[in-house]
C-alpha cells in the first residue's frame, strides 16, 4: 500500500485535483492563491494555509509567535501575487489540555499578525484536536491586470529576490541540534525563525510597477521556488549570484558545512522570488527601494529548461528539493 508519507504533499494534491470538477480558472490551479472573477477588472483573491504543531512549530517558539506565524504564512502568498489582504477566517484545533493563557496568547498573536499587514480576523471555528492546528483563510481584492503569477517568465528576464537566504535553515539547526554560535549571530538566526516577515509592501509595489513577469514566495525554499516557476513558465535559470546571508557564510565556514545547501534547500524564509522584465529592472528596483526594501539580482532566465548555479568556478545543477509536507517532517 502506498502511504501519504511516500506520496508527499505534491502528489497528494495531484490526486485530489484529478477528482475535482474545475471551472475555468482565473489563476492556474497550484499557484500561490486562488481567484474568482468579480467583474472585468477585479477579482476576489483567496488563500488558505495550515499550521500544525508537530511540523511547523520549532522548540521554544512562544504561542504568540505561533499565532502570528500562522497569519504571515498566508500574507506572504498574497505578497507574491501583489494583493492587499483584507480579512481572515481562522479555524483553530487545540488539544484538550491547553490552558486559558495558551488560548489568549494564540489569539493575541493571530491578531498581531493580521493588524501588522492591515487585515482583520472576522470569524472562524474552534474544535478539539490531538495537535495544535491553525488554518487561516485569507481574502483580498486584486486587479486582474496587476496579478503576478508563476507562468510569465521569459528568456532574457532577470531573476531576483527580496532578501538573503539561509538564516532560517541555520536557525532551525540551532534549535534541533543544540549547536553553539556567537550570541549576535544566534539572535539573528533565531529571529528569522520566530519572527518571519512577509514582503507585502514589496509585492504591492512590484505589482504596481508592471515590471514582474513571474513571482512566488520562498516558503518551501529557494531551489523549489525556482523549480515551480520553471514548471509553470517552461523556462530555465542560470543563477550566478546566490543570495547567501553573510552570517550563513560565516556559520558554514565555522561548522565546515556547505553554504549552498543552506541557502538553496531550506524553507520558510518568506522572501519573494521573481523574474523581472529586463527593460524594467531599474523601475522595479526603485519601486522596492521606495517602500524600504531591496531587490537583489541573482541570475537570468534562459530558453533551455536547465536549472544551474555558477558557484566558485563550478556549474552545479539546482535540484528540485525543499520543504514538502509528509516527506520533510520532523
Amino acid at each position: 500500500m502506498t502511504t501519504v508519507k511516500k506520496l508527499g504533499e505534491r502528489k497528494i494534491i495531484g490526486l485530489i485535483l484529478e477528482a475535482l470538477t474545475l471551472p475555468p480558472m482565473l489563476i492556474p490551479f497550484g499557484d500561490d492563491v486562488s481567484g474568482v472573477e468579480i467583474d472585468d477588472n477585479r477579482a476576489a483573491i483567496l488563500k488558505i494555509d495550515m499550521l500544525v504543531g508537530k511540523t511547523d512549530v520549532p522548540p521554544t517558539m512562544s504561542l504568540w509567535q505561533v499565532g502570528r506565524k500562522a497569519v504571515v504564512m498566508n500574507i506572504s502568498d498574497f505578497a507574491a501575487k501583489g494583493v492587499k489582504p483584507i480579512a481572515l477566517l481562522v479555524a483553530l484545533g487545540v488539544p484538550a489540555d491547553f490552558l486559558k493563557r495558551d488560548i489568549e496568547q494564540l489569539a493575541k498573536g493571530l491578531n498581531a499578525g493580521a493588524r501588522e499587514y492591515g487585515a482583520n480576523i472576522v470569524g472562524g471555528d474552534t474544535g478539539e484536536a490531538s495537535d495544535l492546528v491553525i488554518s487561516c483563510s485569507l481574502f483580498g481584492l486584486g486587479k486582474r491586470n496587476l496579478l503576478m503569477l508563476r507562468n510569465g517568465a521569459r528568456p532574457g528576464d532577470i531573476v531576483a529576490v527580496t532578501g538573503f537566504f539561509g538564516k532560517t535553515t541555520v536557525g532551525l539547526k540551532l534549535l534541533l541540534e543544540n549547536l553553539v554560535v556567537p550570541s549576535a549571530a544566534r539572535k539573528s538566526f533565531l529571529n528569522s525563525v520566530f519572527r518571519p516577515n512577509a514582503r507585502l509592501n514589496e509585492g504591492l509595489a512590484l505589482s504596481r510597477s508592471g515590471a514582474v513577469s513571474a513571482s512566488i514566495d520562498s516558503s518551501d525554499g529557494l531551489a523549489w521556488s525556482l523549480h515551480e516557476i520553471n514548471r509553470a513558465s517552461g523556462v530555465g535559470f542560470e543563477i550566478d549570484n546566490l543570495p547567501i546571508a553573510p552570517e550563513v557564510l560565516e556559520f558554514a565556514k565555522r561548522k565546515r558545512t556547505d553554504p549552498v545547501e543552506l541557502a538553496l534547500y531550506g524553507g520558510e524564509e518568506y522572501e519573494l522570488v521573481l523574474t523581472i522584465k529586463q527593460r524594467f529592472w531599474n523601475k522595479a528596483s526603485q519601486a522596492v527601494r521606495d517602500v524600504g526594501g531591496s531587490l537583489i539580482r541573482i541570475g537570468r532566465v534562459v530558453r533551455k529548461t536547465d536549472m544551474v548555479l555558477q558557484w566558485k568556478g563550478k556549474t552545479i545543477s539546482i535540484e528540485p528539493r525543499g520543504w514538502e509536507h509528509f516527506k520533510s517532517g520532523k
